[in-house]
C-alpha cells in the first residue's frame, strides 16, 4: 500500500509538515516545520526551521526550496492568497509564543508579512497550535492559536497584513493542546487540553474577553490533542487524545461517541484528504502514521506506515490522486521527532470508494 519515494534528515527535530491546498497552481509546494531544543549552560533555547519543498509527483523529483531559521515550530496552516497577484500564506506558531505568517512569492521563497506575540499574563507561553477561517464578513481572516498556559486566543489578519487580537481566554488548567473552528458553524470554535478536557465555545454569547462555555465533554481518559470538524459531514467532530482511541462525535449529542477505534499510539494530528474526505491520515505518536476511513458513522483502519522510528508528529496528504487500473494513487509526507526524518511516500488504494 505504502512506497517510501523520499527520506530526507531534517537535521532538526521534525514535528509538523502542511501541504499548500489553496489553488492549483501551488499544490506541489509543502512546508515542513521542526523544533531543537539547545541544551546550555544557563538557558535552553528552542530553535527551528522552516523547510519549503517543491515534490513533482509525476517525475517523483523532491526539491528543497528554502530554509528559513525561526523559533521551535509547533504548528503550521496554509492559508488563502488575500488577493488575485499575491501567493498563498503560511501561518506558524513557535516556542517564543509568537504568530508568524510568511507569504509565498513568485520565485519559490517564503517572505514574512506579519508577526504578532501573544500577551503575556503570567509567564511566557509556547505557542501549540492553530486553525484559521475566513472571516465572518468577508475580510480578511481570523485565526485560533492555544498555548502551553492553557490559554486560547482569537486573532484577526487583514489584507493589510495586520495581525491583531481579538480575545483570549483561559480555556483549560494545563495545556490547550489544541484548538479549531467548527466548519458548519461560524460561531462556534472547540479546544482540547492535557487536562482531559473538551470544551465548545459559541462566539455569539458571553463577554468581549470570552465567548460562552457551551458544552465540555469529559470521555477521554488522557489529555485531548487533536481535533477534526469534518469538512463534509456536519455536526461531526472527531477528536484524538493520549489515550490512543480516536473518537467520533456527533456535536448535536455529545454524552457518547457514535464510533471510537484504538490506534495504539496516542493521536497527535488528524488530516482528511482533500478530495477524498472519506480518507483521514493520523499521526499516531508511539506507534506510526495510520491511513483511516470514516463511512457513515464507522472508522476503520486501512493501512499503517511504519517507516518512522521516533515520535510521529507530523502528517498531510498532497491534495492530488492519480487514477490507476486497479484504484487510486495518493501522496503523503510524514514527519518524526529524534530521528529528525521526512519522508514523501505514495499510498495506492485498493478498497471501495
Amino acid at each position: 500500500m505504502f512506497k517510501t519515494l523520499h527520506s530526507v534528515d531534517t537535521e532538526y527535530s521534525a514535528d509538523s509538515v502542511e501541504w499548500c491546498v489553496q489553488d492549483e497552481r501551488h499544490a506541489d509546494y509543502f512546508a515542513c516545520g521542526t523544533y531543537q531544543l539547545m541544551e546550555g549552560e544557563q538557558n535552553s533555547l528552542r530553535k527551528g526551521r522552516i523547510y519549503l519543498y517543491a515534490f513533482a509527483r509525476h517525475t517523483g523529483a523532491l526539491e528543497r526550496l528554502q530554509c528559513i531559521e525561526t523559533a521551535a515550530i509547533l504548528d503550521m496552516k496554509w492559508l488563502p492568497a488575500y488577493c488575485n497577484d499575491s501567493g498563498p500564506l503560511l501561518a506558524t506558531v513557535n516556542a517564543l509564543g509568537q504568530l508568524e505568517i510568511y507569504e509565498l512569492h513568485a520565485d519559490h521563497q517564503l517572505q514574512r508579512r506579519a508577526q504578532l506575540t501573544l500577551p503575556e499574563n503570567t509567564k511566557p507561553a509556547l505557542a501549540l497550535a492553530l486553525d484559521w477561517r475566513p472571516a465572518a464578513d468577508g475580510a480578511g481572516l481570523q485565526l485560533l492559536v492555544s498555548d502551553s498556559l492553557g490559554h486560547v486566543h482569537q486573532l484577526q489578519y487583514t489584507a493589510q497584513a495586520q495581525l491583531s487580537q481579538l480575545c483570549a481566554w483561559q480555556a483549560h488548567g494545563f495545556e490547550a493542546w489544541t484548538c479549531a473552528y467548527d466548519r458548519w458553524s461560524t460561531q462556534r470554535i472547540y479546544s482540547g487540553g492535557d487536562d482531559c478536557l473538551l470544551h465548545a465555545y459559541d462566539l455569539r454569547s458571553g463577554s468581549s474577553e470570552q465567548p460562552e462555555r457551551i458544552w465540555t465533554n469529559k470521555a477521554h481518559g488522557a489529555g485531548v490533542t487533536c481535533l477534526l470538524s469534518h469538512p463534509e459531514r456536519e455536526h461531526q467532530l472527531l477528536t484524538g487524545s493520549y489515550d490512543e482511541l480516536l473518537r467520533l462525535f456527533d456535536t448535536r449529542a455529545m454524552k457518547r461517541s457514535l464510533a471510537e477505534l484504538n490506534l495504539n499510539g496516542g493521536i497527535w494530528r488528524l488530516k482528511p484528504h482533500p478530495r477524498r474526505s472519506d480518507l483521514i491520515l493520523a499521526a499516531c505518536m508511539y506507534k506510526n502514521f495510520s491511513v483511516l476511513q470514516l463511512r457513515d458513522s464507522a472508522l476503520s483502519l486501512l493501512g499503517a506506515y511504519e517507516e518512522h522510528s521516533s515520535i510521529c508528529y507530523g502528517v498531510d496528504w498532497a491534495p492530488s490522486i492519480d487514477e490507476l487500473d486497479h484504484g487510486q494513487r495518493l501522496h503523503m509526507a510524514t514527519c518524526s521527532f529524534y530521528d529528525h526524518k521526512l519522508c514523501v511516500s505514495s499510498v495506492d488504494t485498493k478498497f471501495e470508494m
